[in-house]
């Protein structure tokens, strides 16, 4: 009795335990910090932020976070100057490919400023530049994610940002029941559309496992992984 008493106290972990392989996995952006992000001290946090998006499509873009939580800008950008997302996790799916969007109405358009060829997140860091011609705005900076090894599903955390134009103009929430939206948002339309897949209710693309996802229309600044090379079909 005296040997099981002694284990008992251990019991209980057991849960937490078989629960650390699915917290180890896949990858979040941790800086700019996400909506819900449990690692900061904003309310409410998203405790599952690993996960994908649902294969469905229903929580398509942001997992709806846009719309239901506040949307206080983390960072702050201007136009023409480069930074850098990081990302956290514990495991990185053999690569993949990665796309930085970033949408001024609200989730509804996502317009790709850095596109990632394979061998993506194998880096904590990528870089990526405010194109110079954007208005102020708080606008969503994306990070999506198409691991090479596992099930084909798409990642994305969105961070909310306060972008600063070159006019230096007075800042203003972009959704899409402001009139201004589509003026700031018609700034960015000489970017490609962000890259979706794996979600059924939005389209028919999918991705093939251990192969990365070679984008059709990457855009202008894009990082190739060893053995990568522009696909065929984009000019």
């Amino acid at each position: 009795m005296a040997r099981h008493s002694a284990l008992w106290p251990s019991l209980p972990l057991l849960p937490l335990l078989l629960l650390l392989p699915t917290a180890l996995s896949h990858m979040q952006l941790i800086d700019p910090s996400p909506l819900r992000d449990p690692h900061s001290n904003r309310e409410p946090k998203d405790y599952n932020m690993l996960s994908p998006l649902k294969a469905d499509g229903s929580d398509f873009t942001c997992k709806g976070y846009q719309w239901n939580t506040p949307l206080t800008p983390v960072a702050t950008y201007h136009a023409g100057e480069q930074y850098n997302i990081t990302l956290k996790g514990g495991a990185t799916h053999g690569g993949g490919s990665c796309q930085i969007s970033l949408s001024c109405d609200n989730g509804l358009h996502f317009k790709v400023l850095q596109s990632i060829v394979g061998e993506c997140p194998l880096k904590n860091s990528y870089a990526f530049r405010i194109p110079e011609s954007v208005e102020s705005a708080i606008c969503l900076l994306s990070w999506t994610w198409f691991n090479k090894v596992g099930n084909r599903e798409m990642y994305m955390n969105c961070a909310v940002v306060n972008i600063v134009g070159a006019t230096g103009s007075k800042k203003k929430f972009l959704d899409d029941r402001d009139s201004s939206a589509s003026s700031a948002q018609a700034r960015l339309s000489h970017l490609p559309d962000m890259f979706v897949a794996n979600l059924k209710s939005i389209n028919d693309c999918t991705t093939k496992e251990t192969v990365d996802v070679n984008f059709d229309d990457p855009g202008r600044s894009v990082n190739y992984g060893d053995g990568m090379k522009p696909s065929a079909s984009t000019g």
